[in-house]
């Protein structure tokens, strides 16, 4: 092909994307539609929905008096909510970890240290002691109290599912956790 056929081919695909832009123009100008004045229907939220969702961390509840909560709760209960924990985590001693770590003595020990385990960095900002009350404040959002985390458990709502889950971990370990005595 000589520089003639070229040139023939260019300036076809040239013409045809000027008409296609030139009859897209017209088409925009005859076909325009104004925009409505009202939508043609409203979704309606209701408030609590609303102050739900903005809210980002969880409502304060009252740390239960934990030395007369714990002697009383059901342990039985509290090892049938650990299963929810068991999809992602290992109760036993020397258990492997899993997508999360081993909790094989959780109560008392310091948060983010379990060795084997590669941690958030949120996790890890902080390695206070996992107390009742802290344990307490995570199982109901874990991603609210500590954002960035990796996980994803939506948490327990129930304060009595939390207190069942705690007395029962607290027994998980060669030296649990004393129970601290009843508030007066």
């Amino acid at each position: 092909m000589d520089s003639w056929e070229w040139n023939k081919i260019a300036g076809a695909v040239l013409g045809t994307l000027m008409f296609v832009l030139v009859v897209s123009f017209i088409a925009d100008s005859v076909f325009e539609t104004p925009a409505p004045t009202k939508p043609g229907y409203v979704v309606e939220v209701p408030k609590e929905q609303q102050t739900a969702a903005a809210a980002t961390q969880p409502a304060a509840e009252p740390m239960p008096d934990w030395g007369t909560v714990l002697p009383k709760a059901d342990l039985g209960q509290g090892k049938q909510v650990s299963t929810r924990c068991e999809q992602c985590h290992d109760l036993s001693k020397g258990g492997p970890n899993k997508i999360g770590p081993n909790l094989w003595g959780v109560v008392g020990r310091n948060r983010a240290t379990h060795p084997g385990f590669d941690y958030s960095s949120a996790m890890s900002a902080n390695h206070d002691p996992w107390t009742f009350d802290k344990l307490f404040v995570f199982l109901k959002q874990p991603q609210a109290d500590v954002p960035g985390t990796k996980m994803t458990f939506a948490g327990l709502r129930s304060a009595n599912d939390r207190i069942n889950l705690l007395a029962y971990l607290r027994t998980q370990s060669d030296n649990p956790l004393p129970i601290p005595p009843p508030k007066k």
